[in-house]
């Protein structure tokens, strides 16, 4: 039984869980970690699942020591005061918001590791949005799907093949919330198709000052376990595929207006979320009277996107029956004909063969269309300018909102306290700050290097783990590969996709192979990523570069981790020295790995694509490719190989190992200091979010103000 101040532990750690504040603030995770470590991590950090399962005499041992108490009400009443703050940025420079907040609509959203409804960048960009927007004060609801199995957990056999692994969440304990009505009852929607009406339960997530809801079809067994509402991420057929998209846009934006919220910005993360778009023009024609042309203007007017995707592969296109199947009901209330309601999603209305484009659909119906990097812009307006004929490819109107990472959720603590020491003890608050990131220039050399050193080594000890729990897994024979604390350490973890090109770092074995057996410049690689479980492809890439590591040339200096989540994702960015990344130019929308890597001293070594292109400028990392792109892919490859495993030998390895009398690679650390004083400002969420508010969101919402407000 617990004593009175155990339960006011209990009570306590509980009121910490309830907010998904403690994913990204520092100094509630020890708070649990330091209970019992080893079921801190059995939970995947998950507090709600651990308050579940941690014994009383573990509690009671805590809840004797005063200083433990005095950091626990510490944490509550930080806590308490975040969510009370109303002196922030939202609310000097958009206030009226407050009345009017943003509806955020994303397929996937990555918040944490143990809530696996996210598979990649677009899914942890979507929860960095959400974090910075509560941190700034900008009223936001995000509108995603909960997928009861997720995205899948990967692991890999012994012959290197991916396995997919699907686990139902144990919803008792996950941080979310059934939303209630005014009378304290379950709150749900009926959302009607050509096949019937569906149930959709409403879960909640407390998201810092936000609000996240997730749209669950599990009330119905039949519907459920037939999987037409599909319980996976990017799961099922291309029936499913539709209608998981109707009920996140159509259903989504129902799903506000029964909580009550009437947004003044609709923000559509990708095309996956177009329908609210339809759902919106229904609500308007129906409140106001008013024809379809007059409804759509006015929902066009408050309607942002954001495209993620140059691969024109990667958009959701639909053919005719399947859209008449799902969404006659929604056509009906448009007061439009099938004809006409497929020419709203066809870049040539009258193709009656083309099929329906969700993107086609979210760019002719927003005020404000984006893309996430400069160069991503200028493909973005090459591939779609057949939508705007009268223009030239340099007027099509998208532009471009460069992506930021979200920087509390992942700097090292280690990192989060040199830069408390060096920079400013308020410099979480100061992110977009120039002057800020400036100081790093005066700061010592061997302190910052210490902080990596030590970085490096935790990042060793959990690899270490992570492959002696395959070994053991598997039964393999011997022991896992030791890996060498002193090596320069290279990290690539990308999904696994073709033009994404993991394997060009191995398309010169040889080459590689002398590189690495230099025992006078150790080198190391930590390789990690997820392939789409119907992408063959994609697998046999994974599976050749884990046949490679199992080579003798290469053992203990290539190393393959399974299942790239958010939790291997802030370890390889934390410890490694350098983040690698060689997509086909100009195939990388983004690539906001190389961002996380930034505020953890680790530099970035890619091609002139995604953020890197505008971002590097000689000295602040390095680069590969010149840029240059060739019409034929293959010799564009065998191009960027050849540069790549230059640049490797002539700069990289050179910058790390020649050490001064203390020890510190000079070159290495002015480029890491120079990375930190040019990339830190530009390229955090925070920065991201302000410029949606001021070029988006405050024109949408019909709340412009005069002038432009500086930074946070």
């Amino acid at each position: 039984m617990d004593s009175p101040i155990a339960k006011d532990i209990r009570s306590g750690l509980a009121e910490l869980a309830g907010n998904l504040r403690w994913t990204w603030s520092g100094e509630f995770e020890p708070l649990f970690s330091s209970i019992d470590q080893d079921l801190w991590r059995e939970v995947n950090h998950n507090p709600v699942a651990f308050l579940a399962a941690v014994p009383d005499d573990r509690l009671q041992a805590r809840a004797v020591e005063a200083t433990y108490r005095e950091a626990l009400q510490h944490a509550i009443i930080s806590l308490r005061q975040y969510l009370a703050e109303e002196r922030h940025w939202g609310r000097r420079y958009a206030p009226g918001l407050q009345a009017r907040p943003v509806a955020y609509f994303s397929a996937e959203v990555g918040l944490h590791e143990s809530l696996p409804i996210y598979s990649g960048g677009l899914g942890v960009l979507a929860g960095d949005h959400l974090k910075s927007c509560s941190d700034l004060g900008v009223p936001i609801w995000g509108v995603t799907i909960l997928y009861r199995q997720g995205y899948f957990s990967q692991e890999i056999d012994a012959d290197g093949e991916q396995q997919e692994r699907y686990v139902d969440l144990d919803m008792s304990r996950v941080p979310l919330e059934p939303a209630l009505d005014a009378r304290g009852e379950r709150l749900f929607i009926q959302f009607p198709t050509a096949n019937g009406v569906f149930p959709i339960d409403i879960w909640r997530a407390r998201v810092g000052r936000g609000q996240l809801i997730l749209l669950d079809g599990s009330r119905d067994p039949e519907v459920f376990h037939r999987d037409i509402f599909s319980r996976r991420l990017y799961g099922g057929d291309l029936r499913t595929r539709l209608l998981q998209e109707l009920i996140l846009g159509a259903g989504g934006y129902r799903a506000l207006l029964s909580l009550g919220v009437r947004p003044g910005v609709v923000h559509l993360n990708e095309g996956h979320t177009a329908f609210a778009i339809l759902e919106a023009i229904a609500q308007t024609m129906e409140e106001e009277g008013l024809p379809f042309d007059e409804a759509a203007a006015r929902v066009r007017g408050r309607t942002v996107f954001t495209t993620h995707t140059p691969v024109g592969a990667g958009h959701d296109r639909f053919p005719a029956d399947l859209i008449e199947e799902h969404l006659r009901p929604l056509r009906e209330r448009l007061g439009l004909s099938l004809d006409r309601l497929l020419a709203l999603g066809r870049m040539n209305p009258h193709d009656e063969r083309e099929p329906f484009s969700m993107p086609v659909l979210a760019l002719r119906f927003s005020h404000r269309s984006n893309a996430v990097s400069a160069l991503h812009g200028r493909t973005s307006r090459t591939m779609w300018r057949v939508l705007w004929p009268e223009l030239r490819t340099e007027q099509v109107p998208i532009g471009h909102v460069t992506n930021g990472v979200h920087v509390p959720t992942w700097i090292a603590s280690d990192m989060a306290r040199f830069f408390s020491d060096n920079l400013s003890p308020d410099w979480p608050k100061r992110l977009t700050h120039p002057d800020l990131w400036e100081r790093i220039e005066g700061t010592p050399m061997s302190g910052l290097w210490r902080v990596k050193c030590l970085l490096r080594a935790q990042l060793l000890a959990f690899v270490e783990r992570r492959l002696k729990t395959r070994h053991e897994r598997l039964g393999l024979p011997g022991t896992p590969p030791q890996l060498d604390p002193f090596a320069l350490t290279i990290g690539v973890a990308r999904r696994v996709a073709e033009y994404k090109r993991a394997a060009l770092l191995f398309s010169q074995p040889e080459r590689l192979a002398r590189l690495l057996a230099d025992r006078e410049r150790p080198v190391q690689l930590l390789f990690a990523g997820k392939a789409h479980p119907q992408d063959r492809p994609a697998k046999d890439i994974l599976k050749e570069i884990v046949r490679l590591s199992a080579e003798p040339r290469f053992a203990s200096r290539i190393v393959v981790l399974e299942n790239h989540d958010m939790n291997l994702a802030r370890h390889l960015v934390q410890g490694c020295d350098l983040w690698l990344n060689m997509p086909r130019r100009p195939l990388e929308a983004s690539g906001t790995s190389g961002q996380k890597s930034v505020f953890n001293a680790t530099l970035n070594m890619s091609v002139l694509d995604g953020w890197w292109a505008e971002a590097f400028d000689g000295g602040n990392g390095y680069a590969f490719g010149e840029g240059l792109t060739h019409a034929d892919p293959l010799l564009q490859d065998r191009r960027d190989a050849a540069d790549l495993f230059d640049t490797l030998e002539r700069q990289v390895i050179p910058d790390f190992f020649e050490r001064g009398p203390d020890g510190v690679p000079p070159r290495w650390m002015a480029r890491i200091r120079r990375s930190l004083s040019t990339l830190g400002w530009r390229y955090n969420s925070d920065r991201m979010v302000i410029d949606y508010v001021l070029g988006a969101y405050l024109r949408a919402a019909g709340l412009l103000t005069s002038g432009r407000p500086g930074s946070a």
